[in-house]
């Protein structure tokens, strides 16, 4: 389990969202630029920096629950043009805002994106869509529109030395646990690891043989980090299943054996037997949110805000994989 109740879903706010990883734009395919992400950036940062927001840099490149499951390297698509000749400037541009508009006969993207001045690039991808996608009579869309915000100034700050950032979702962690974190990030970067295909397939097996359902693992796997290993957040959440080392070792003890979260195979061994240990204890929306908050947590208080989100993105998933859904297929 990731600590996971901290792990905050940011993206309909377009709250900041730290990443494992700041970077350079580079040219991208036709009518999209490329953001080569770094340690240091937020997704927020990087959607201001270049004239989007969160929720449509999320969709775009269909990141994970709140888009915090990127890693160093990774290539971000951007809506819009790409910057000629590898500029690394990023472009000075209004931050993009968002209105709901209600879809009236005669509508289509083409019309909408002409009518609100924005592009259907950014129409669709602010809503999940393809270009083969349809919009129908009564259906609300997001509608990006530019705002105007005044600038805020920089305050002073002294600096001595590589300031950990040991804050995550509005929540500030121990040094110990960041740099345990740090650590596990380095040894996994390193690491050839599984492909988010094989990834996939491990999770399938894994659930089955020990009665999980598959489509709830794969739910919980991708909300979580995406199916991807190389993924530890600043709670020292670890891997595929998010899992935090005092919930690998509990899960150890009922499995028989030490599992080493930092394997694929052990990863999801421990996310996988703490959710059919879940399942066994509660109803499926008690055990979603007893894997992102606790069970004794959500018992005693009931589920927060954010976990009420984490469960509603995760029985969503579930329902799409089971209609047959591979996000990288």
């Amino acid at each position: 389990m990731s600590n996971t109740w901290r792990k905050v879903l940011r993206v309909a706010t377009g709250f900041s969202v730290p990443l494992i990883a700041a970077g350079v734009i580079t040219a991208g395919s036709p009518g999209f630029g490329q953001y080569k992400v770094k340690d240091g950036d937020t997704l927020s940062r990087i959607a201001t920096a270049y004239g989007t927001d969160v929720r449509t840099l999320v969709a775009l490149n269909q990141l994970p629950g709140n888009g915090n499951a990127i890693y160093a390297g990774e290539v971000l698509k951007l809506p819009g043009k790409a910057p000629k000749h590898g500029k690394t400037t990023p472009a000075r541009r209004s931050q993009l805002g968002r209105v709901t508009y209600v879809v009236k006969p005669g509508d289509t993207i083409g019309r909408l994106a002409k009518r609100f001045h924005c592009s259907q690039a950014n129409l669709l991808a602010a809503n999940g869509m393809r270009a083969r996608d349809h919009i129908y009579v009564g259906k609300p869309i997001l509608v990006p529109v530019k705002i105007h915000q005044k600038p805020v100034a920089k305050k002073p700050t002294k600096s001595k030395g590589k300031k950990k950032n040991n804050t995550f979702a509005g929540r500030t962690y121990a040094d110990h646990i960041v740099s345990a974190a740090d650590r596990n990030r380095a040894v996994l970067r390193k690491r050839n690891l599984p492909t988010r295909t094989q990834m996939r397939s491990m999770i399938i097996a894994t659930a089955k043989r020990h009665g999980v359902d598959p489509e709830l693992a794969l739910a919980i796997s991708w909300q979580e980090s995406g199916w991807k290993q190389r993924v530890v957040s600043p709670a020292n959440a670890v891997g595929a299943m998010q899992v935090i080392p005092s919930t690998g070792k509990f899960v150890s003890s009922l499995v028989g054996r030490k599992l080493d979260l930092l394997k694929p195979q052990d990863n999801v061994t421990a996310g996988v037997v703490l959710l059919s240990r879940l399942t066994r204890a509660a109803q499926l929306d008690i055990a979603v949110a007893g894997y992102y908050q606790g069970l004794g947590g959500v018992r005693r208080n009931g589920m927060y805000p954010d976990t009420k989100l984490y469960v509603k993105s995760v029985l969503r998933l579930k329902a799409q994989f089971e209609k047959g859904w591979n996000p990288v297929g």
